[in-house]
């Protein structure tokens, strides 16, 4: 008997991409979030702010009157 370990071959490029990808795509989701909401509150008029975070506050069983 020899004394060799098995190894298995791996694909390192693709498991690469792979680390790289589940990386990424956390990150350009919080960056589209980010735009939608800094983008979605400038402009958006007063009245719906208001109601939006109204209805938030309810929804939460926190008295707001």
């Amino acid at each position: 008997m020899t004394d060799q370990t098995y190894a298995p071959a791996t694909d390192a490029p693709a498991i690469d991409a792979l680390a790289r990808t589940r990386a990424v795509a956390p990150a350009l989701f919080a960056l589209a979030l980010g735009v939608f909401m800094l983008f979605g509150t400038g402009f958006a008029g007063a009245n719906l702010l208001h109601d939006a975070a109204h209805d938030s506050r309810h929804a939460a069983a926190f008295p707001c009157h």
